[in-house]
């Protein structure tokens, strides 16, 4: 679950990482009243859950209360990568002498966490790792071990920090990030830019903050953060059902049961020349109940043209997954093609319950001919 900037830095004051004094708002009043109450110059930033937003026009600096006012109303409502801006952070606006990059992530070819520190910061770390991939510093954390202090002085020696005050105050941060990225159950700490100001003092200017979904069920406070506004309403429903389900872009409803199965079938309905609509993996289990709420999520995203359902049965025998989708379709109206693809225990029954219905089915027996058909059909809707 990704968080937006000021829940971020929420999280980030609540281990003890230095940020900047905000405010959340979301009307043009609001900033103004938030930019009287924190003085001087603020900056209006855009909280959405993407980047890029500063060259996108979300990131503007304001003269005074009046200035934050205008600003609010030229960033509400922004269309940045998709992302329309409701929410807006004002922030005490802070001189800069330097400026880091830091962050901590879990690297799952090795399977540890990988810290990366580098004194080119304020650009995205892509980037720097592109031009000049020497400029930054990394580090891996035994688990087994725990984070020690000279790991954070060896970093901060790699990255060719040398000033002593910084050391300090970087050293300290290092320890809080890994504090939170493990309190958190987080897969990504980011702060880009760590900025020093002129006066000497090390602060995070921006939070990039991501938890993983698995262990929200032990951070109620965080899973409370999660915006279900930013999602597409598909994915909501999905999210109110307990079906997994991540919108696409294409005009084929993908079905199958097993992440690993979807992912395949994604790729097999690009080699047969046409683009997904979503992922949505029904699991281990292929009941009507289930079967109905992922169709329910499928069918009601307008873009879907025709529907793909690819079943392997393992665990699940194909034949009750076959019941469960006659079921469903006794249940509910459907008005896209539907093309089923069963392997695995029980299939050749299953493909005869489906073929012997009178549900308007196409039945394929391998994955290509499915995807080949589901094309097809999407293209001739």
């Amino acid at each position: 679950m990704d968080l937006y900037e000021y829940q971020g830095k929420e999280l980030f004051k609540r281990f003890g990482i230095p940020v900047s004094e905000g405010r959340l708002a979301t009307t043009p009043e609001e900033a103004r009243a938030a930019a009287e109450e924190i003085g001087g110059q603020v900056v209006v930033k855009a909280q959405v859950l993407t980047g890029g937003r500063g060259k996108a026009g979300g990131v503007k600096l304001a003269e005074d209360a009046a200035d934050a006012e205008q600003k609010a109303a030229d960033i509400l409502g922004l269309d940045i990568r998709g992302h329309v801006v409701k929410k807006i952070w004002i922030e005490q606006a802070s001189g800069i002498a330097k400026e880091y990059y830091l962050s901590i992530t879990f690297d799952r070819g090795e399977k540890k966490p990988l810290f990366m520190l580098t004194t080119e910061g304020g650009v995205e770390i892509e980037e720097v790792a592109d031009k000049n991939p020497d400029a930054i510093s990394r580090l891996h954390v035994d688990p087994l071990e725990g984070f020690q202090p000279w790991q954070a002085r060896r970093l901060i020696y790699g990255a060719g920090i040398d000033d002593p005050g910084e050391q300090k105050q970087i050293l300290s941060i290092i320890g809080r990030l890994y504090e939170a990225f493990v309190q958190c159950d987080a897969m990504l700490c980011e702060v880009n830019p760590l900025i020093v100001t002129p006066g000497g003092e090390v602060r995070a200017l921006d939070s990039k903050f991501t938890v993983d979904d698995n262990a929200l069920y032990r951070h109620e406070d965080i899973a409370a953060m999660r915006d279900l506004d930013a999602y597409p309403p598909e994915e909501r429903v999905a999210r109110e059902k307990g079906v997994t389900y991540v919108k696409l872009d294409g005009d084929v409803g993908i079905l199958g049961n097993g992440a690993g199965l979807v992912m395949s079938t994604l790729d097999v309905i690009a080699l047969a020349g046409g683009r997904a609509a979503n992922f949505c993996d029904l699991g281990g289990g292929g009941g009507a109940e289930g079967v109905v709420d992922a169709l329910e999520v499928i069918a009601s995203d307008p873009q879907v043209k025709s529907i793909l359902f690819n079943i392997f049965g393992g665990i699940t025998r194909c034949d009750e997954v076959a019941r469960g989708i006659l079921t469903a379709l006794d249940r509910m109206q459907i008005d896209r093609p539907i093309v089923v693809r069963l392997d695995g225990t029980n299939a050749e029954e299953g493909r005869r319950l489906l073929e012997e219905s009178d549900a308007p089915i196409d039945v394929e027996p391998t994955m290509l001919d499915a995807a080949k058909r589901a094309v097809e059909l999407a293209a001739a809707a």
